[in-house]
């Protein structure tokens, strides 16, 4: 795919994982609270153990696409420690999750092979 093409994929709305473990599950919830009633998003399910392409325990936050200004900045002053991986969603799973995604915290290895196969 060329460049070109790359920046024409439209983003339909992004993806916040934020990722914790046992020592740090009080943090993600206090996190998850904020991020509730201070903004319009979904909240999904925690995961308290890898799921899909995640290696460790984390919930997705799911936004518009024109609330990242606001949700991701909080999401950057307030992360208070955690891991936090933020990609849109343009239908390329595999690109949305690498090449077109940050992180907030450190980059942790994701199993992309569950995204190449589907």
């Amino acid at each position: 795919m060329t460049e070109t093409a790359i920046a024409n994929l439209p983003i339909n709305s992004y993806h916040a994982h934020v990722y914790y473990d046992t020592s740090t599950r009080e943090i993600a919830a206090h996190i998850r609270e904020e991020l509730g009633a201070k903004f319009e998003v979904q909240l999904g399910r925690w995961r308290d153990e890898p799921v899909g392409p995640h290696p460790k325990s984390m919930y997705q936050v799911a936004f518009a696409s024109d609330r990242f200004a606001e949700i991701v900045p909080w999401l950057m002053l307030n992360r208070q420690g955690l891991d936090i991986l933020v990609h849109p969603n343009t239908g390329d799973a595999l690109a949305d999750h690498t090449a077109h995604s940050l992180w907030l915290g450190s980059k942790l290895e994701l199993n992309l092979e569950v995204l190449k196969t589907g």
